[in-house]
């Protein structure tokens, strides 16, 4: 046991993101089932599709799980409301103030966690009343910090300056990502991209499938002036590009985004127009699998690795 399996009471200190149009119940179910912490995004969902999956992920999981509450959500009081009534046990908040929500959340008995991309905003979420932070990195997929810190930079900075767990996320899809950034201080790790291509994610198999042939430097980090995002290149990844070069205004890099990319690219699977959010640890994998397996094999090579340090080091690595 650690703070953050402690704090969850989970056995293996593996999140699952909670990612637009890709983490359903189906996904949060079954790796809370194996033993991490599974989260439904809520972010592309209408209150009552929310509600919907929240009643069957608890249909199929007796484990704990989350709900992911993007700030920016436009109907949000009628999440936190369903967010209630349903009893979610913990609420992963990401993209605002976290201070709007974290009290009535704790009030009620919700464990809080907020996702940052800084020291400045991790020790705003500290202060808020949290119960751990995720510090995510700038090479995580979708909606991004703009101050582009890497995750191996971010983990110690934040753990210096927090006193509450610290969850690392951004570029770790892996084992050996996962002790790395354990390493540097993480109280357990949050990945999603990876999860992304399991058989249980709630994305489109086009995509999936993209995302297992992505290589290195297939993604890159976009349309700052907007909301920064890290996109798998393709044909409308061109078209952002092109209209870069033709020094586009704010006006019309937000024209051509338009509305419904992220659903047309990632849940309809349209390769060509849609918008396809990845982190660039999608060049490290090359397949689709189910979630229960990936978990086990992060966690294979985190103990291997984990031993072959103890037995060539003096130095001792206590983390689950």
């Amino acid at each position: 046991m650690n703070r953050i399996t402690s704090l969850f009471e989970i056995d293996l200190p593996i999140i699952q993101a909670g990612m637009i149009w890709c983490s359903g119940w189906k996904l949060a179910s079954e790796v809370s089932n194996a033993g991490g912490l599974g989260i439904i995004g809520s972010g592309s969902m209408y209150p009552d599709v929310l509600r919907e999956h929240i009643d069957k992920c608890k249909a199929a999981t007796s484990k704990p799980f989350a709900v992911n509450l993007p700030m920016i959500y436009p109907d949000i009081d009628k999440h936190v409301e369903t967010i209630l009534e349903k009893k979610v046990p913990i609420v992963f908040t990401s993209a605002g103030n976290p201070k709007i929500w974290t009290k009535e959340l704790k009030d009620s008995g919700v464990k809080v966690v907020h996702v940052v991309s800084s020291v400045k905003f991790a020790k705003k979420a500290e202060s808020a009343g949290v119960d751990a932070v995720v510090a995510e990195g700038f090479e995580a997929g979708g909606h991004n910090g703009r101050e582009e810190t890497t995750t191996m930079c971010l983990i110690p900075m934040v753990k210096k300056e927090v006193s509450i767990p610290v969850i690392a996320a951004g570029g770790i899809g892996s084992g050996n990502g996962m002790l790395a950034a354990m390493i540097l201080g993480a109280d357990a790790v949050q990945i999603g991209s990876r999860f992304v291509a399991s058989e249980e994610s709630s994305a489109h198999d086009n995509f999936k499938n993209l995302v297992a042939q992505a290589a290195d430097g297939d993604t890159l980090l976009t349309l700052k002036e907007l909301t920064p995002v890290r996109l798998l290149k393709n044909p409308f990844f061109d078209k952002v590009i092109n209209a870069y070069m033709a020094n586009a205004s704010i006006e019309q890099l937000s024209e051509l985004l338009g509305r419904g990319r992220a659903k047309k690219g990632m849940f309809l699977g349209d390769l060509e127009e849609g918008e396809l959010e990845i982190g660039q640890i999608s060049g490290l994998f090359d397949d689709i699998l189910p979630a229960r397996k990936i978990l086990e094999s992060i966690m294979e090579e985190f103990n291997d690795s984990r031993e072959q340090l103890r037995t060539n080091s003096k130095f001792s690595f206590d983390f689950v």
